[in-house]
């Protein structure tokens, strides 16, 4: 088992982003120290009530000062840029990582973000596969000739190319079954997403390996699977430290509209108990332990990126946690 963490980086208004940025890359160096393996930065635009820096400077900034980590920008929302932007930027990445970069997309949701970029969400599918396929032949190819709904590649060439080779690992974040059966198809890897409960997971898992199957691939040799986690004492007591940040941040998301594109039966517009009874994992390091040995079991996931920091918590609850996980959860997950 893999352990990452993401980095969220959402931060209330008026907050002095410098010192909240040197606290995001202390957490990224402190992640190394501890033997997580991995950092992922999501991103959005017009992010109120949120201040966020994007995940790319952020990341660029963690090769340099933790550069044993894979970094995972979790996840570019493709059909908001221009496949040459997207492929030159994370070519680089790869290069400043010593290629240990994966290539984190998602198709997004909030129309203020596709308005603002010049798209909306009834092109969003279309211009994500345009975008993504325009990427791996970026950087396949020399040059590349290829006319989508929104660009158009005239022999153009990525001016650098990823390390790896054919190029870095893609996940596709996906929350509905249409984005699920797209990971199977153009994708490494779903990379499962934390807001799903896990009874609706479990169905998603089997739309996931159809696809698969009709595809011809069997199941990716990495799973990956976001989850929020708050470990404590006892399980009320980790529920208790938790819920006012997590109860804040899936208010904004459901103001946001993220439950919309989420399957029936996985609305946020419910109290915290039933927001958070199975979605989050919660309790003792032993209870956490056999939480995220069972989501091993059910499902075959090998890599568990951890949300453990959400607007508002103090930068040294989050530390805390980091060192709990690693130091309690860790060894008992990996000597099961």
């Amino acid at each position: 088992m893999r352990f990452g963490l993401i980095i969220r980086g959402q931060y209330p208004q008026g907050d002095d982003m410098r010192l909240r940025l040197r606290e995001d890359l202390d957490a990224a160096k402190r992640a190394e120290q501890l033997g997580y393996d991995l950092i992922a930065k999501g991103s959005h635009y017009a992010s109120h009530p949120f201040q966020y820096i994007q995940q790319i400077p952020y990341l660029c900034q963690v090769a340099l000062v933790a550069p044993k980590l894979r970094l995972c920008p979790g996840v570019v929302l493709l059909p908001l840029h221009s496949p040459l932007h997207v492929a030159e930027e994370l070519a680089s990445l790869d290069i400043m990582c010593d290629g240990k970069l994966v290539f984190g997309a998602g198709i997004g949701y909030r129309e203020v973000e596709f308005k603002a970029f010049g798209a909306t969400q009834k092109q969003s599918a279309r211009r994500f596969e345009e975008c993504l396929e325009a990427v791996k032949r970026l950087w396949g190819e020399d040059f590349v000739t290829m006319k989508g709904s929104y660009f158009a590649l005239d022999n153009a060439n990525c001016t650098v190319k990823p390390l790896q080779k054919p190029m870095p690992p893609i996940w596709i974040g996906a929350n509905a079954d249409a984005g699920i059966r797209r990971a199977a198809r153009v994708a490494d890897a779903w990379f499962i997403n934390p807001h799903n409960k896990i009874d609706t997971i479990a169905q998603q898992m089997e739309v996931y390996k159809r696809a698969l199957d009709a595809c011809g691939k069997p199941l990716p040799s990495e799973l990956p699977m976001l989850r929020e986690v708050f470990v404590a004492p006892t399980r009320a007591e980790a529920i208790r430290l938790a819920r006012p940040y997590l109860e804040a941040k899936y208010s904004a998301y459901r103001d946001w509209g993220q439950d919309k594109v989420m399957p029936a039966g996985d609305a946020f517009s419910v109290d915290f108990e039933d927001l958070m009874n199975d979605r989050f994992l919660f309790g003792s390091p032993a209870e956490v332990t056999d939480q995220i040995l069972g989501l091993q079991r059910r499902f075959g996931i090998n890599t568990i990126v951890l949300g453990i920091h959400w607007a508002g918590m103090p930068a040294s609850l989050a530390m805390e946690q980091m060192q709990i996980i690693a130091e309690d959860v860790f060894p008992a997950v990996r000597s099961a």
